[in-house]
C-alpha cells in the first residue's frame, strides 16, 4: 500500500488505465479461444506439432476409414496411437493398404503421447509399391523401373 500512496493522482490513473488495457487483451483472448470449434483446434494442434514435433520412425497398423492407427517409442516407453485423418483424406492414396508398415511422426519431447504422422503441411506416410501376384492384371499394381544401361565410358559431369 505504500507504494501507491506515493504515487501522484496522475501516475495512479495510468495504472489503472494499464490494467484495465491488460484485462482487456485478456478478455479477448479467451473469448477468441472460446469462439474456436473442435475442427480448428485440432488443425492447430496438427500444425503446431509439425512445427515443434520431434521426427521419429514408427509402424502404421492399420487404417480404418478415416483413422490411422499406429506405435512408436520414446525414451524406451510404446506409445499407441491414432489419428483422424477426415479433413486430410485428399492428401491420403485410395488404396490405404500401401500404407501399412513403417511410418515417419512427429511428437511434443514434452507430452510424446501428442503425435501425429499427417498434417496440412507434412506427411510421413510412406507409400509402398503393391506388389502383383498376377492374379489380377488390372490392379493397378506398379511395376518396378529396370535399371537403365549407362555407357561406363562416359564422362560424369
Amino acid at each position: 500500500m505504500a507504494l501507491l500512496d506515493s504515487l501522484t493522482p496522475n501516475e495512479r490513473l495510468l495504472l489503472l488505465a494499464l490494467l484495465a488495457g491488460g484485462l482487456v487483451v485478456l478478455a479477448v483472448m479467451i473469448l477468441l479461444r472460446l469462439r474456436m470449434g473442435p475442427l480448428e483446434k485440432e488443425r492447430r494442434r496438427r500444425l503446431r506439432l509439425n512445427m515443434l514435433g520431434r521426427l521419429i520412425d514408427g509402424q502404421l497398423n492399420d487404417v480404418q476409414e478415416n483413422m490411422v492407427h499406429y506405435t512408436y517409442s520414446v525414451s524406451g516407453v510404446a506409445y499407441h496411437s491414432s489419428q483422424d485423418i477426415t479433413h486430410l483424406r485428399a492428401m491420403v492414396p485410395l488404396d490405404v493398404a500401401v500404407l501399412i508398415g513403417p511410418v515417419t511422426l512427429k511428437y511434443l519431447p514434452r507430452n510424446p503421447f501428442n503425435s501425429i504422422v499427417i498434417c496440412e503441411g507434412w506427411s510421413g506416410l510412406r507409400v509402398r509399391p503393391k506388389i502383383s501376384t498376377g492374379d489380377d492384371s488390372s490392379s493397378g499394381s506398379i511395376l518396378p523401373i529396370p535399371p537403365q544401361e549407362t555407357n561406363q565410358n562416359e564422362a560424369i559431369v
